[in-house]
């Protein structure tokens, strides 16, 4: 897979029509970082080792203007990670502060990605997640998403899903 930097709407600190999610900032990368540990850290078991969103450098991935978070309350509630790709957007990483989990977070976070790919002009939204994370690949194909195929990638067993977007 070819990822290169998005060309982004990252300019607005928060797009109108975005339901509140923003660019994630530098100062952001901590509590990023501790959102995705709180939130991946029951996987880790029924993955049997830690999920690879866990080791991701977000300080990298913010300064490429690749994290998207949502606020609430003064504090990171949700999160995204968005790589282009040849002719896609890969919805990379979703992640909802535990005690925020059942708000629709999650959803929000699906349908900001999906927006974004149809605003940037790809066809298709991706993405990818553990098979035993059953709960996820649920609730992406309630919001649309086809599986496409299963495949072990990096040592994972995952299960690909896309969406057309455009």
């Amino acid at each position: 897979m070819v990822l290169k930097k998005i060309p982004s709407s990252a300019s607005d600190p928060v797009r109108p029509d975005a339901g509140g999610i923003r660019p994630a900032r530098a100062g952001d990368a901590e509590a990023v970082r501790d959102l995705v540990e709180r939130a991946y850290a029951p996987w880790v078991a029924i993955v049997g080792r830690r999920p690879g969103p866990m080791d991701d450098d977000y300080a990298k991935h913010i300064a490429a203007g690749e994290v998207f978070v949502l606020d609430r309350e003064d504090a990171i509630a949700a999160l995204c990670v968005l790589l282009a790709g040849a002719g896609h957007l890969l919805l990379d990483n979703v992640a909802v502060a535990p005690e925020r989990q059942g708000e629709g977070l999650g959803r929000a976070m699906v349908a900001f990605a999906e927006a974004e790919a149809k605003a940037r002009g790809y066809g298709e939204l991706r993405l990818y997640t553990h098979e035993r994370m059953a709960a996820n690949v649920a609730l992406y194909a309630r919001r649309g998403l086809v599986e496409t195929h299963r495949a072990v990638q990096d040592g994972f067993s995952r299960v690909f899903m896309a969406k057309r977007v455009g």
